[in-house]
C-alpha cells in the first residue's frame, strides 16, 4: 500500500484478513544520541545553524520473505501515515537541554565581556575628555598671546604710515609746482591725438595722409617734447615719491595681512564647542602652508617700519627750487597749434566743394532712375496686355482641334491663328528682352546711385570729423602763464575748459 505525499520505506506483504486491529508491534530500539556540532568558543556567540540533530530512527525496509513478514515479533510500528515523515526531523530530549546550556553559558560570557568593555571605556573617556580640555584651554591661551603681538606691530605700522603719508603730502607739494607746466600740456596733447584717432575713422578715399595729419604729427611731437622737458625738473622728486610710494605700500601691505590675520586669530579664539560654524576638516592636521617662524614674522615689520624712515630722511632733502621759465616752448606751441588750424580750414573748404558736386550728380541720377522705372512700368503694362490675345488665339487653335473628322480642316482661319500665336509670342519675347534690358540698366543707375550715396558719406563723415569734432576740440588752447606752471594747481586729465583761454 503507497500513500501520496510521504516516502515509500518499506513495503508490506501477506495477508490482510488474519491481522488483529488493536495489536501493536513491540517498539523499536532507540539509537544512540550523538553530538554533530563543534561550540564556538568565542563569548556570547554560537553557530547554531551548523548542529544537526544525531537522531535518526531506522524503520525497517521490509524486504523480507513472506514468512518474516508472517511474524508479529519483527513486524514495523504501526504508524500513522500523516506522522511518519515527521520522525525524521525530531531530536532527542539530551539535545535539547545541550543547547539551552550553551545558549546561557553564552549569554554569561557576552554580558561579563560586555561589562569590562563599559568600565574600560567610561575611564578611558574621562582621561581624554581631560586632555582635550587642557589642550584647548592651552591652544586658546597661546592665541591670545598671538593677538597680542599682532596689536603691538599694527600700532607700530599704523604710527609709521601715518609719518610717510604726512611726508609725502609735504612732497606732493613740492613737486606740484613743477609738474604743473607739464600737465597744463596733457590738455593741447590730448586733443591732438583724438584729432589723429579721429581722422583714423575716416572711411574709403578720405583716408589721405594729407596736410592737416601731417600738421597734427607734427603738433602731438612738439608737445610730448616739451612736456618730457618739463617734467625733468621733477625727475628726483618722482624717483623720491616712488620709492616713497613702494614703501607705503609694504606698510599698507603688511598692515592690511596684520589686520586679517588678527581677524582670524579673533575668530580663531572665540571659537568654542558650541560654535555653529565648527566643522571637520580631514587632512588639515598633515598641511603645513606656513611662509615664517616668530623670529622672521617679527624681522619683516621691523625691515619695512626702516625702510619707510629712510625714504622719508631721503623726502627731506629734497627741498629745491622749481621756478622756470619756458617762453620759449610755449611760442613754439602757439605758433604749431596755429598753423594746424588753418591746416583744417583749408581742407574743410575743399571736401565742402567736392561734397557739393557729388550731390549734384546725385540729384541727376535720382531723375534718371525715376525715368528709367516709368519705362519698365510701361514695358511690364505692354507685355501684360499681350497675354489676353495670346490666350485667345491659343484658346482658338485648341477648340478647333475638336473638329470631327474631315471638318479638322487646315483653313485660312487656321493659318491665321497660327500666324497670330507666333507673331504675339515674337513681340512677347521682344518686349521681355527689352524689359531685362530696362532692369539692368535701372541696377547699374542704383548702383551708380549707391557710389555717389556712399561717396556723399564718406564726405559728409570726413567733414563732420574735421569741422565738428576736431576743430570743436581745437577752440581753446591753455594760456602762456598756464603753460609756464604758475596758475593750475590740479592736474587736468583731457580737455579742461575751464583751464583753457581763447585762441590768440
Amino acid at each position: 500500500m503507497e500513500f501520496l505525499g510521504t516516502t515509500q520505506t518499506a513495503s508490506y506483504c501477506g495477508p490482510k484478513k488474519g491481522r488483529d486491529s488493536t495489536q501493536r508491534p513491540p517498539t523499536v530500539q532507540a539509537p544512540v544520541i550523538q553530538e554533530c556540532y563543534q561550540p564556538y568558543h568565542l563569548p556570547g556567540y554560537r553557530y547554531l545553524n551548523s548542529w544537526r540533530p544525531s537522531l535518526f530512527y531506522k524503520i525497517s525496509t521490509a524486504q523480507t520473505c513472506p514468512t518474516e513478514c508472517r511474524s508479529s515479533a519483527q513486524r514495523p510500528p504501526t504508524v500513522l501515515p500523516a506522522l511518519r515523515s515527521a520522525l525524521f526531523c525530531r531530536y532527542s530530549p539530551h539535545d535539547w537541554d545541550q543547547s539551552n546550556q550553551l545558549q546561557i553559558r553564552g549569554a554569561e560570557a557576552s554580558r561579563l565581556w560586555a561589562s569590562r568593555l563599559t568600565g574600560d571605556s567610561m575611564q578611558l573617556m574621562q582621561d581624554k575628555e581631560q586632555l582635550t580640555c587642557q589642550m584647548q584651554k592651552r591652544t586658546s591661551w597661546n592665541l591670545g598671546q598671538r593677538l597680542s603681538d599682532i596689536g603691538f606691530w599694527k600700532s607700530e605700522l599704523c604710527y609709521e604710515l601715518d609719518r610717510l603719508l604726512a611726508e609725502y603730502r609735504n612732497l606732493e607739494t613740492v613737486k606740484r609746482r613743477l609738474e604743473c607746466a607739464a600737465e597744463e600740456v596733457n590738455c593741447p596733447l590730448q586733443v591732438a591725438l583724438e584729432c589723429l584717432y579721429l581722422r583714423e575713422k575716416r572711411i574709403g578715399i578720405d583716408l589721405v595722409h594729407d596736410s592737416v595729419e601731417k600738421n597734427l604729427i607734427r603738433e602731438v611731437d612738439l608737445l610730448k617734447c616739451c612736456q618730457e622737458r618739463m617734467r625733468q625738473f621733477a625727475q628726483r622728486v618722482d624717483i623720491q615719491m616712488r620709492d616713497n610710494r613702494d614703501a607705503q605700500h609694504a606698510l599698507e601691505r603688511d598692515l592690511e595681512d596684520k589686520n586679517s590675520a588678527q581677524f582670524i586669530d579673533e575668530k580663531c579664539f572665540n571659537l568654542r564647542n558650541t560654535s555653529d560654524c565648527i566643522s571637520y576638516f580631514h587632512g588639515m592636521e598633515k598641511v603645513d602652508g606656513t611662509v615664517s617662524v616668530p623670529e622672521t614674522w617679527a624681522k619683516f615689520s621691523n625691515d619695512n617700519i626702516k625702510h619707510s624712515q629712510n625714504m622719508r630722511a631721503n623726502s627731506i632733502r629734497l627741498w629745491e627750487e622749481a621756478e622756470h621759465l619756458f617762453e620759449s616752448l610755449s611760442d613754439q606751441m602757439w605758433k604749431q597749434f596755429t598753423d594746424t588750424n588753418l591746416a583744417f580750414n583749408t581742407r574743410i573748404s575743399e571736401e565742402t566743394d567736392v561734397k557739393n558736386k557729388l550731390q549734384t550728380q546725385l540729384a541727376k541720377m535720382l531723375q534718371e532712375i525715376f525715368q528709367m522705372e516709368n519705362t519698365i512700368m510701361l514695358l511690364e503694362r505692354s507685355i501684360m496686355a499681350k497675354e489676353c490675345p495670346l490666350k485667345v488665339a491659343q484658346t482658338r487653335l485648341e477648340c478647333r482641334s475638336w473638329r470631327p473628322n474631315v471638318e479638322l480642316c487646315r483653313d485660312i482661319p487656321q493659318f491665321k491663328l497660327v500666324n497670330e500665336v507666333f507673331a504675339i509670342d515674337d513681340t512677347l519675347q521682344t518686349l521681355k528682352l527689352k524689359l531685362r534690358e530696362a532692369q539692368d540698366t535701372l541696377q547699374l543707375l542704383v548702383m551708380t546711385k549707391s557710389r555717389l550715396e556712399h561717396e556723399l558719406a564718406i564726405k559728409a563723415n570726413t567733414l563732420y570729423i574735421d569741422k565738428e569734432k576736431c576743430m570743436a576740440m581745437r577752440k581753446t588752447f591753455p594760456s602762456t602763464p598756464r603753460l609756464v606752471g604758475y596758475t593750475c594747481a590740479v592736474p587736468c586729465v583731457g580737455p579742461c575748459t575751464p583751464c583753457s583761454a581763447p585762441v590768440r
